[in-house]
């Protein structure tokens, strides 16, 4: 028998979604470096795409396998691009 959960509060969750893209739109043209800007975008895009898959994909109401499995791509793009990062120097 499924665990009933609490449905959440979708419109608070468009909020975070409309001010993290309300940020990421302020870094692009804050006179910073551009390496800090695309860690500051990744990591905004980061928590974006993790406050999607929890809520709007329900995995933040799953088991804890479905969530390694969705995790193992995210981990394996990370390990890519770390390994491919000293071509691109």
């Amino acid at each position: 028998m499924a665990d009933a959960h609490a449905s959440p509060n979708y419109w608070m969750i468009w909020l975070y979604l409309f001010v993290l893209t309300v940020i990421e739109i302020a870094v692009i043209y804050m006179p910073l470096a551009k390496v800090i800007i695309v860690i500051l975008l990744v990591g905004l895009a980061c928590s974006k795409a993790a406050l999607v898959a929890m809520y709007f994909m329900h995995l933040r109401f799953e088991r804890l396998t479905l969530g390694i499995i969705a995790l193992t791509p995210f981990i394996l793009c990370v390990f890519l691009i770390l390994m491919l990062f000293p071509d691109l120097a």
